[in-house]
């Protein structure tokens, strides 16, 4: 039985070895791991409040420290040698410190080795445009799009900014130029960093966030005045992710925008991940939405613009796939169970009877 808490670095060094996606450090409970979207807590002893006190300045600067002591909660990368970067959430709760630790996925194999589809790399190519990927917290939208922007900075010679809170992945130059910056370090605000960006000669934008209204409207102009624009959302699939945009402006802006989005999309790439049926881990699951020239004119109209689900699962031939069917070739791969495949389909009627047809379930 363990009598004392391991330092920060082991912990870290277990929640890595084990594949692990998150370490909670919270008062009162054991060092938790959350492996394959499940939380495991460890046979380790209680946190206690000096040791959630201890680790936190161990790894906090002094500009994180003053937003923590002034909000109660802040957001920073770490990175450990031998290990890999960390994305830190600090915050408090019922009076003392709780850690949740993430790690931040390495790109090994690029989109292929992600489970992500050939044409996403198409779209990585686009210039200019918008490229959109969303999905829930803890998908991989991150990940995807550090394998997008180390695609572009491996095939282009361009220059690549991205605007980041926190810095997760790191790019070194390779045939692009690429600058990373943090937002309350480097520039005020993801909108803020989005303008400065469109006066520094850049090609490729990456916002690992839009969270309001001046954000969006400073990435459809950065896609209109010809910059790639690859930006995270938190919608869970393409019609989703169209009305979310469209409704975060004022009634009579949304025509406009919709005007914006029919010009300067390129594609909407949303993704899930589902527990492997034949081994520990997880897989993907990606519905891919690509602007077309009829999904285009659907963007103008808002009355045809939920249509748009129909484009997705009958556009295979411009590397489209809605979420039921990128399920159910996992499905019949046999990389996820038939329940697991059944509580993630959106219907669960259709993708039955899609199963039937493929001869992969008995009717």
């Amino acid at each position: 039985m363990y009598e004392t808490l391991p330092s920060l670095d082991e912990l870290l060094e277990k929640i890595t070895a084990v594949g692990g996606s998150d370490l909670h450090l919270k008062v009162g409970s054991p060092p938790a791991f959350r492996i394959d979207g499940v939380v495991h807590r460890s046979d380790l002893p209680s946190v206690t409040q000096p040791d959630t006190q201890r680790y936190f300045d161990e790894i906090i600067s002094d500009r994180d420290r003053a937003e923590f002591e002034e909000n109660g909660e802040v957001g920073f990368a770490i990175g450990r040698s031998g290990l890999g970067r960390f994305r830190v959430s600090a915050f408090r709760q019922r009076g003392s410190i709780t850690l949740v630790i993430r790690t931040v996925s390495t790109l090994e194999g690029g989109f292929e080795a992600l489970g992500i589809p050939a044409v996403v790399e198409r779209l990585a190519d686009e210039r200019p445009g918008l490229l959109l990927v969303t999905g829930p917290s803890g998908s991989g939208r991150t990940t995807t799009c550090a394998a997008i922007v180390e695609h572009v900075n491996a095939t282009r010679r361009c220059s690549i900014i991205t605007i980041e809170d926190p810095i997760e992945n790191l790019f070194p130059d390779s045939q692009a130029l690429v600058s990373q910056r943090e937002v309350g370090l480097d520039t005020a605000s993801f909108a803020s960093g989005l303008r400065a960006a469109m006066r520094n000669d850049t090609d490729v934008i990456f916002v690992a966030e839009l969270p309001d209204r001046e954000t969006l409207a400073e990435a459809l102009r950065a896609a209109e005045t010809g910059h790639l624009v690859i930006g995270i959302l938190p919608t869970f699939d393409g019609l989703e992710t169209v009305n979310r945009i469209v409704e975060s402006f004022e009634p009579f802006q949304r025509q406009q925008v919709r005007q914006l989005l029919a010009t300067t999309l390129k594609g909407i790439v949303s993704q899930q991940l589902l527990p492997r049926a034949d081994e520990a881990g997880r897989v993907a699951a990606v519905e891919v939405l690509v602007n077309t020239e009829r999904v285009t004119e659907k963007l103008k109209d808002e009355e045809a613009t939920p249509t748009i689900t129909t484009d997705i699962s009958e556009g295979e031939f411009f590397g489209m796939r809605s979420y039921d069917q990128a399920i159910l070739t996992l499905y019949s791969r046999g990389d996820v169970s038939f329940e697991e495949a059944l509580s993630h389909a959106t219907s669960t009627t259709d993708f039955k009877v899609a199963a039937q047809a493929r001869g992969v379930l008995s009717a």
